[in-house]
C-alpha cells in the first residue's frame, strides 16, 4: 500500500434546513405516488430550505460544526473551498462569505463547481495544495446546495430527489493517516442530461426574454444512471490501484446519495456488502455536492468509521464527472449543537 500523505480529516459537521417535506406533500402536485418514489429511488423525505435562508447561512452552520469538531478556531483555517452550483451570488465566491462568516483572517478561497461530485474534487484539490504548501495549516472544505431553488415541484423526474443542505470537514496533518490517493474520469457524451440553464451566458439574466424551463433542473434520470453504474465502479478501482490497495480491503465506502436503489447496485456490483456503507438519502434526499459530506458527518457521528480504517469517497456529478479518493482514517470528536 502507497503511504498516506499525512493529510487527514480531523473535523466533520454537517446542517439541515427545517423544513421536511414527505412524500404524501409532494405528491399532491405529482402524478405519481408515495409508494412509487420509493419503489423507485428508496427517498421517503427531503429538506428543503425556508425563503429567508441561503446557501452561506447553511454552509456557515456546517462549517462551525467542523472546526468545533476539530478542535480548530478560524484562526487555524488557511484555505477555505466551497463546493456548489447554487451559491449566494453569480460572484463573488461563497467561499469569501464563509471566510468572511466564520472569520478567517487571509488565506486562500475558492469555489469548485463540479455538482454532485464536488465536494469529492474539493477534497483533493484542497489536500493537493496543503502537500504542495506546508505553510497551510488546515483547510476547511465545505459541499452545499440550495437544490429547492431551482426545482419545479410539479416535475417528478427531479423533485422526487433533491434537497438542501450543507456539510463540511477540516483537514489537517497527522502523518501516517490521512488521504492516499484519488482518481477521476469524465464523460462528457452526455453533457446535456443534468443541467440548469439559467443565469449563464448563453441564458444570461438580463434581457434574455428565455423560456421558464431554462431556469429549473431538467434531469434525464435514465442516462444518470447508466454513466454511474458504468464508470463509478471504474473511477473507485483506479484509485485503489494508485493507492496499491485491493478493493476486497476496504474497510468502508461512502457514496453520493444520489438514489437508494443506485448506491445498493453499486455496492453489489463491486463485491462489498451494504454493511460497508452508510446511507442516509432515504431520509434526507440527494443534497448535490452536499451529499458526500453529510452522510460522511452522520456515518462519523454513529460511530461507523473506525481510526485506522482504509475509507473510500466516491461521487458522480453532471457532465458526467467521477471521482474517487482512499483515506487511511484517524480519530475524529463529534461535535454539538453549536
Amino acid at each position: 500500500m502507497s503511504s498516506p500523505s499525512g493529510i487527514r480529516i480531523v473535523g466533520v459537521g454537517h446542517h439541515l434546513p427545517d423544513i421536511i417535506e414527505d412524500n404524501e406533500q409532494l405528491c399532491r402536485n405529482l402524478d405519481v405516488t408515495p409508494e412509487w418514489i420509493v419503489e423507485k429511488t428508496g427517498i421517503k423525505r427531503r429538506y428543503l430550505a425556508g425563503p429567508d435562508e441561503t446557501a452561506s447561512g447553511l454552509a456557515l452552520k456546517a462549517a462551525q460544526r467542523a472546526l468545533a469538531s476539530a478542535g480548530v478556531g478560524a484562526e487555524g483555517i488557511d484555505l477555505v473551498v466551497a463546493c456548489t452550483f447554487s451559491a449566494d451570488y453569480t460572484f463573488p465566491a461563497l467561499s469569501a462569505k464563509i471566510h468572511k462568516d466564520l472569520g478567517v483572517k487571509g488565506g486562500q478561497i475558492f469555489d469548485l463547481q463540479a455538482n454532485c461530485a464536488g465536494f469529492v474534487s474539493g477534497l483533493t484539490a484542497a489536500s493537493d495544495r496543503m502537500a504542495a504548501d506546508p505553510s497551510v495549516r488546515n483547510a476547511l472544505v465545505v459541499g452545499v446546495e440550495l437544490n429547492s431553488r431551482y426545482i419545479d415541484r410539479a416535475n417528478a423526474d427531479s423533485a422526487i430527489y433533491h434537497s438542501d443542505g450543507a456539510g463540511a470537514v477540516v483537514l489537517g496533518r497527522d502523518p501516517g493517516r490521512g488521504i492516499i490517493a484519488s482518481s477521476f474520469h469524465t464523460d462528457s457524451s452526455n453533457y446535456e442530461a443534468v443541467r440548469v440553464r439559467g443565469g449563464g451566458s448563453s441564458f444570461p439574466v438580463m434581457g434574455r426574454g428565455a423560456p421558464a424551463e431554462t431556469d429549473v433542473m431538467e434531469l434525464n434520470g435514465l442516462a444518470t444512471w447508466k454513466q454511474a453504474i458504468t464508470h463509478l465502479p471504474t473511477v473507485i478501482r483506479a484509485a485503489c490501484a494508485k493507492a496499491q490497495v485491493d478493493p476486497k480491503a476496504v474497510d468502508f465506502l461512502v457514496f453520493h446519495q444520489a438514489n437508494y436503489n443506485l448506491i445498493d447496485y453499486l455496492v453489489r456490483k463491486m463485491g462489498f456488502d451494504l454493511s460497508k456503507t452508510y446511507t442516509n438519502v432515504q431520509e434526507i434526499g440527494n443534497t448535490g455536492a452536499a451529499s458526500v459530506a453529510i452522510a460522511l458527518s452522520e456515518a462519523v457521528e454513529r460511530d461507523l468509521i473506525a481510526p485506522d480504517s482504509l475509507v473510500v469517497l466516491a461521487a458522480v456529478g453532471a457532465g458526467f464527472n467521477f471521482g474517487a479518493s482512499v483515506w487511511r482514517w484517524g480519530p475524529i470528536t463529534v461535535s454539538g449543537e453549536v
